[in-house]
């Protein structure tokens, strides 16, 4: 009986001890703590950097701003900065717009500016829109500034501090601190977000550190797969990795290109959509990330950086990426810092004696860098200039008649582009291309232009960067022939995951049964982002016609699809994604639970309006479907978008009236969208084809190779008997949509 007990007693003891074997070999986080007792210079390096104070406890050390009372003024909204006791808060809007008291629980940042942080129920944190300038006076700081002053915004706007484009579960927690697990409940509609290490610690780039503990204890005994028991390798960056050629003055790499350094980076140093939040260093980014490509919205039309876009994408378009030049190179991993001061770091593999001359760079001594020269920087968040990582030549001559900037400006802002791009010329004899010479083809094809075909097809088969061809390439299903099959076709067949899926959603556009086959095979995608773009495609597919291992293989790729949005149901965009797919597995409840949610989470967010609209008169519910647009136009008023349905909704009225002014105002709205001047076009013409016609050679001015709008033209113009001009541009449409590419003439 005795013997009984004690057995009894040592149960808890061994199931510790078991579960702590378990624990360790499982790949789990131990913390920064665990790692500097053999790593004490690289700890010692860390500290103070940007990846250690990216977020802290709003104490006495971490907050630098003014909460002596001090008070910010932003469009008559007052807001005061206190203290309560040793609690920092801030008297500013709430979500109503009323003035409220609120805690700030954390710091986000050091410098040049620091965020603050308001916990509020369900476990969201917001980010305050007034921040701290935290340059010295001297530079204009120590200052409560706001990140948006030209703008009025308010309460309900996304931007505004409580909205969703500052929620810090969703926008900024994933990069700012260590095994982030976002936790969105959608049932609850809150968050349960934790994390191992408030900050950017060693585990965020080297990977959990339990297998790493158990090797070091004793290497040899170490039965684990993992090289030094880490999930990645790092031990060839940061090192002297290059060396220069005696003879040619180039630098050589010592090593075999790897980009595993760089993917690992751009998990938070890039734009992008998170699939899940999954990631462990040494995965794919984009088994987990969706990365942007070079948009209007976020670069200009020769790449270089626009919007605040955090590297990334500008490093993949240079040719230091696709020579093996990784981030460490350049700057200290665990400091942070430039591994020199200013051009020096050039100097590691570029010599002076070669790029430090007025032979070079045609400027008197010292008046001229690398860095001023090759990677111009922008200002973004109102203080924070961040330079461009493509490394690219200066070409004024991209800059004129057009919006791009150009590093020569940049200094001589007294002169145009006109004038910097003569100057090149006269100093070279040319002016110098560069690798990333694909702005006229991103340009045309933005622009609609009747050249937008050939030039794409020059950028594809140039050595123009993996990112460009991925931005142009859903281009090629605007241009449906043979020709453009059979290139979609070669695309999907790359090495880069982000030019695969450009391929996969430019073979949407060709006919369901030439591309249906072919959108299977990609469900075997070694990447996330390109296998769950592949069963977005195929979800409308009628799944009782199909064999079980094929019904299978498609049920598979649509619940990872699935959880990939369930993931993100706290944002509009992904409930809205939601919505059309439950649409297409003909589950209506849940689409229009999953669009009244995308509307309730952001009631501004207009591609829902849209998509319900839709909906309801898919299913004949017309009155459902004007009092939505109402709806969504008292929240949107100047929504071209809106505006050009509630046009469609009129004419299914047949109210042609009502249905000419929606749409004209739509148009209106937007001078760039050829769509909207067509539909405006071919509603006018029953009644008006001379006034349509007015309407498509306007829009044919900005779009000059609009396939539709070239063939309404032939086709009114015929109306009217005008047989020579119809034949014109009848000509002019069926040379680009019967387009052939002059691939000879091509780089």
């Amino acid at each position: 009986m005795l013997k009984m007990m004690i057995d009894l007693k040592r149960i808890p003891m061994l199931f510790l001890l078991l579960l702590s074997v378990m624990d360790l070999s499982a790949e789990n986080h131990v913390g920064d703590d665990a790692c500097k007792k053999c790593h004490t210079q690289e700890h010692k390096q860390w500290q103070g950097s940007h990846h250690d104070l990216a977020m802290q406890e709003a104490t006495e050390k971490t907050v630098l701003g003014d909460f002596e009372d001090a008070t910010f003024d932003y469009n008559g909204i007052v807001s005061t900065f206190f203290k309560k006791g040793d609690v920092f808060m801030v008297r500013t809007d709430g979500p109503d717009g009323k003035l409220q008291d609120y805690e700030i629980s954390h710091t986000f940042g050091l410098y040049p500016l620091q965020q603050y942080m308001v916990p509020f129920e369900g476990g969201r944190l917001q980010v305050l829109d007034i921040a701290w300038d935290s340059r010295s006076k001297e530079q204009g700081g120590q200052r409560w500034y706001h990140l948006h002053p030209h703008e009025d915004i308010t309460a309900g706007d996304i931007l505004h501090w409580t909205g969703p484009n500052l929620n810090w579960n969703y926008m900024c927690a994933d990069c700012h601190s260590t095994n982030l697990k976002k936790g969105y409940d959608p049932k609850t509609k809150s968050y349960h977000t934790t994390y191992d290490v408030i900050n950017v610690s060693c585990e965020a780039c080297h990977g959990p550190g339990s297998e790493h503990l158990e090797w070091a204890k004793e290497p040899k005994a170490y039965k684990g797969t993992l090289k030094e028991g880490l999930s990645i390798d790092l031990s060839t960056f940061g090192k002297e990795r290059w060396k220069i050629d005696p003879k040619s003055g180039k630098p050589v790499l010592l090593t075999d290109i790897d980009h595993s350094e760089v993917q690992l980076c751009a998990k938070c140093h890039s734009r992008r959509s998170q699939l899940d939040d999954d990631f462990v260093p040494g995965d794919a980014f984009e088994e987990h990330y969706l990365p942007t490509t070079l948009t209007e919205q976020l670069y200009f039309a020769d790449g270089k950086i626009k919007d605040e876009v955090y590297v990334y994408g500008s490093f993949r378009q240079s040719k230091m990426y696709e020579e093996g030049v990784t981030c460490t190179d350049c700057h200290d991993a665990h400091s942070l810092e430039r591994r020199a001061v200013g051009d020096q770091v050039c100097n590691q593999c570029h010599r002076r004696v070669d790029y430090e001359t007025k032979a070079h760079h045609k400027h008197p001594k010292g008046t001229a860098g690398c860095i001023d020269c090759h990677m111009p920087a922008r200002t973004y968040m109102g203080v924070d200039e961040r330079n461009d990582h493509s490394f690219r030549v200066p070409r004024p001559d991209l800059s004129i008649g057009t919006d791009i900037p150009n590093a020569c400006n940049n200094c001589h802002d007294d002169k145009d582009a006109q004038w910097a791009a003569k100057s090149m010329k006269a100093w070279y004899g040319e002016i110098p291309v560069g690798k990333q010479d694909f702005s006229h083809g991103l340009k045309a094809l933005r622009d609609g232009s009747e050249e937008a075909p050939q030039l794409l097809y020059e950028i594809l088969m140039s050595d123009a960067p993996d990112i460009a061809k991925a931005t142009v390439i859903p281009s090629l299903g605007a241009y449906p022939s043979q020709q453009t099959y059979t290139t979609v076709m070669q695309m999907l067949r790359k090495k880069d995951g982000a030019v695969r899926l450009s391929a996969l959603r430019a073979l949407e556009t060709f006919p369901l049964q030439t591309r249906v086959k072919q959108t299977f095979t990609m469900l075997d995608d070694p990447l996330k982002s390109v296998r769950t773009e592949a069963a977005r495609q195929l979800s409308s597919l009628p799944q009782g016609e199909m064999d079980m291992t094929t019904r299978s293989k498609l049920s598979s790729g649509i619940d990872e699809y699935k959880e990939t949005l369930l993931f993100n149901a706290d944002r509009a965009e992904s409930q809205t994604a939601l919505g059309a797919l439950y649409v297409n597995l003909g589950e209506f409840a849940k689409a229009e639970a999953a669009y009244d949610e995308a509307l309730r989470l952001q009631p501004q967010y207009v591609p829902a309006y849209v998509n319900l609209v839709h909906y309801h008169q898919g299913r004949g519910e017309e009155q459902k479907a004007y009092e939505l647009l109402e709806r969504g136009m008292s929240k949107v008023a100047d929504s071209p978008d809106l505006h050009h349905i509630l046009g469609l909704w009129y004419i299914r009225q047949k109210d042609n009236t009502k249905a000419l002014e929606a749409l004209k105002r739509a148009t209106e709205l937007d001078l760039d969208d050829a769509r909207y001047h067509y539909v405006y076009a071919v509603a006018l013409a029953e009644e008006d084809v001379s006034g349509a016609i007015k309407v498509l050679e306007t829009s044919l001015k900005r779009h000059t190779g609009d396939i539709q709008t070239l063939f309404a033209l032939a086709f009114y113009h015929k109306q009217l008997g005008e047989m020579q001009k119809a034949k014109g541009y009848q000509e002019r449409a069926e040379r680009v949509s019967q387009f052939v590419p002059n691939i000879t003439g091509s780089q």
